[in-house]
């Protein structure tokens, strides 16, 4: 079970608070959710997903989408903060690099980027500590997390998290988890919370 995000931090805190795709509960004062997925782009044309509560910060495949489908990004537009499409070299190369690179992952990178902060506070990121590839997100859109995929994606983004953490070293990240056991190496400007 991730750690959840505390209710103090979900209605009132300091600074911005981005969150990926659709929160399990709700969160106020939401600067933009973290779009990557053709997946979720398809769900929001269709309606079936309704994130109309949130701007939006779009990856390279929400480009590709909104590029395909101009109707629909026109009715969109303005929920749209800006688009992110910059995925670095460490996540590989071309189409199979922004595949790599999830939700979290651009998250967290556009915001050490954009934002410049002194310090990230992440909850819910469960790949970085266990074998727990479920988000909220597959609950209500399918994804493969059958043994064989989750060790394979384990083996990509894993390594990717410890990129973005040596990146952005003058940045402290601050992870909160029912434990502080990482599978990955982290650098001193992460730290581990087990208790909100």
């Amino acid at each position: 079970m991730a750690q959840m995000m505390p209710e103090s931090v979900r209605y009132e805190r300091d600074g911005k608070l981005i969150i990926c795709n659709q929160p399990p509960f709700e969160v106020q004062n939401v600067y933009a959710t973290c779009i990557v997925d053709f997946k979720m782009m398809a769900a929001l044309t269709e309606g079936s997903i309704n994130l109309d509560a949130y701007y939006w910060v779009c990856g390279n495949r929400p480009k590709a989408w909104m590029d395909g489908h101009p109707g629909f990004y026109m009715i969109k537009s303005g929920q749209i903060r800006e688009f992110y499409t910059h995925v670095p070299s460490y996540a590989g190369k071309g189409a199979q690099g922004a595949t790599n690179f999830n939700c979290g992952h651009m998250a967290a990178h556009y915001v050490s980027t954009r934002h410049k902060p002194d310090e990230i506070h992440m909850f819910g990121f469960d790949s970085i500590f266990d074998h727990n590839m479920r988000s909220y997100t597959d609950t209500v859109l399918s994804s493969d997390r059958t043994g064989r995929n989750n060790l394979r994606l384990l083996d990509i983004w894993r390594p990717i998290w410890a990129n973005i953490f040596n990146e952005f070293k003058h940045i402290k990240f601050f992870l909160y988890h029912k434990h502080p056991n990482s599978k990955i190496q982290t650098p001193p400007n992460v730290e581990f919370v087990t208790k909100t």
